[in-house]
C-alpha cells in the first residue's frame, strides 16, 4: 500500500479526484457492455463475433475495475472515508452501476454540508 500512495503522491488531488470520477463511470460503462456482450454470446454461442466481442469488453472491464480499486487508495485520504465507507465503497465495485454511487454520494469533500 505504501507504493501505491508513493506513486499517487505526485499528482495533486484534484487530478486524481479527476481521475476517480471518470473511472467511476467507466467502469459502470464498461459492466454495461460486458452485460450486452454475455446476453448476445447466450443467444449466439456458436459465432466467432460475438466470442471476439466478449473478450475484448471483459479486458476493458477488468482494466477499469483494476483502476477504480487502485484508486480507491488514494480516494479514502482525499475524501476522508471512514473504514465502513472505504469497505462500503470497495463492495461498490462488485454490484452494477454502484460505482455511479460511489461517485455521486460518497465522492465529495464536504458531505456534511
Amino acid at each position: 500500500m505504501n507504493i501505491i500512495q508513493k506513486f499517487f503522491s505526485k499528482y495533486p488531488e484534484e487530478k486524481i479526484i479527476k481521475w476517480f470520477h471518470q473511472i467511476c463511470v467507466a467502469e459502470a460503462i464498461s459492466w454495461f457492455l460486458l452485460f450486452t456482450a454475455m446476453i448476445w454470446i447466450r443467444t449466439n454461442h456458436d459465432e466467432l463475433l460475438p466470442t471476439i466481442y466478449i473478450i475484448i469488453i471483459g479486458n476493458i472491464h477488468g482494466l477499469f475495475f483494476s483502476l477504480y480499486l487502485l484508486l480507491l487508495l488514494p480516494g479514502r485520504k482525499i475524501f476522508a472515508w471512514d473504514d465502513e465507507e472505504f469497505v462500503f465503497a470497495l463492495m461498490a465495485a462488485f454490484f452494477p452501476f454502484a460505482t455511479i454511487w460511489i461517485d455521486k454520494k460518497l465522492a465529495m469533500k464536504n458531505r456534511d454540508e
